[in-house]
């Protein structure tokens, strides 16, 4: 009777500012939650993760804390991002473990060095027994399906909650890149802020995300916008309710998609600035390698309403989004990982 000895379980994670998600090897995603940590003000203990913290935004009573410890994409509370790292692993492989988990994380192209070092310290504080770092539009682009081994020119956007990954990739390496912390967070940003100016009313950011879900467009024709004006139809509207910055009250108003596209237009402008860099400093021959294949977008901001169509028409590369476009970092991430020797050139490892 043969006994097989039990091997180390294999983790990617995507370690994002808006959401986490866990690929273990062989069984696919396991965990999709949301970046969010609660903490109690006095001894800065962690009272929640994921889900349960996320519902805790904004409604804390005063002893608790509910934080995102990712800003832009990079840790901005070492400790914190530790325990987190530690709660997921332990939900991904189970707590009662005989091996050290091999770990993969995702981060920011654009991140420095120390940066990258708080990363793989961090996941090897949380339970790792070796961690590796990969770049996210690699991730991105692994997970998308594009053959990044190929000699030839292929660009991926991801464009995800804290920051705009964007590069051109040959032969399995990026060769041109640039990270914008602009992404999600920052259109829900200027939703909160501009629903403040215009309306004098103040919402949180949990309502702020929900307006750039329902009725978020980055690109409305000029003949649909004017003439829905003129008739007030034809644009999707919403009600929102906060609180009036003048009396204090609670009160509802009703907004619709124009408001929402002229609201988040500059954050918009940021983004494809950072896709039009890549553009401008990517050699000659993967130019027309780009031009011919188009650009493909990843990462959950891209699944905004005609973002695609926006950086078509800003671009003038035909740009299309991913399917899955949300999961494609953590299967890139998962896929390197099953397949490391593969990948060894373009990931670090500790």
């Amino acid at each position: 009777m043969k006994f097989s000895l039990p091997t180390s379980k294999r983790i990617g994670i995507d370690l994002g500012t808006a959401n986490t998600l866990v690929y273990l090897t062989g069984e696919g995603i396991v965990l999709n939650e949301p970046t969010v940590v609660a903490v109690t003000a006095e001894e800065n203990r962690v009272v929640a993760v994921g889900s349960e913290a996320k519902e805790m935004l904004g409604r804390t009573p005063g002893n608790v804390i509910a934080m995102r410890p990712l800003r832009d994409g990079v840790i901005a509370d070492y400790t914190i991002t530790e325990s987190m790292l530690s709660y997921f692993i332990d939900k991904a492989c189970g707590k009662a473990r005989f091996f050290k988990p091999e770990v993969m994380v995702c981060i920011p192209s654009g991140v420095t060095q120390v940066e990258r070092r708080a990363v793989l310290d961090a996941a090897m504080t949380a339970g790792a027994r070796v961690a590796y770092l990969i770049d996210e539009p690699l991730a991105a682009a692994i997970g998308a399906k594009i053959p990044i081994a190929q000699p030839a020119g292929h660009m991926i956007v991801n464009i995800g909650g804290g920051s705009t990954e964007s590069a051109v990739i040959s032969l399995g390496g990026v060769v041109v890149h640039s990270s914008v912390r602009v992404a999600g967070n920052k259109l829900d940003e200027a939703i909160a802020n501009y629903i403040r100016k215009k309306f004098n009313l103040l919402v949180g950011e949990t309502t702020a995300e929900q307006i750039k879900i329902n009725i978020g467009n980055a690109f409305i024709e000029e003949e649909k916008s004017t003439t829905a004006h003129k008739h007030q139809s034809g644009l999707k509207k919403m009600e929102i309710r906060g609180r009036d910055n003048v009396t204090g009250l609670p009160r509802t108003i009703e907004v619709d998609e124009a408001q929402i596209n002229e609201a988040i237009r500059s954050v918009l402008n940021e983004i494809i600035n950072g896709v039009k860099l890549v553009l401008e400093q990517c050699p000659p021959e993967l130019a027309a390698d780009v031009i011919d294949k188009g650009i493909v977008l990843s990462g959950g901001t891209s699944l905004l309403t005609n973002l695609d169509k926006l950086m078509t028409h800003a671009t003038g590369v035909p740009c299309h989004v991913a399917e899955d476009a949300l999961l494609c970092v953590v299967k890139g991430t998962g896929v390197a990982m099953e397949n490391i020797e593969l990948y060894k050139r373009s990931i670090n490892r500790k």
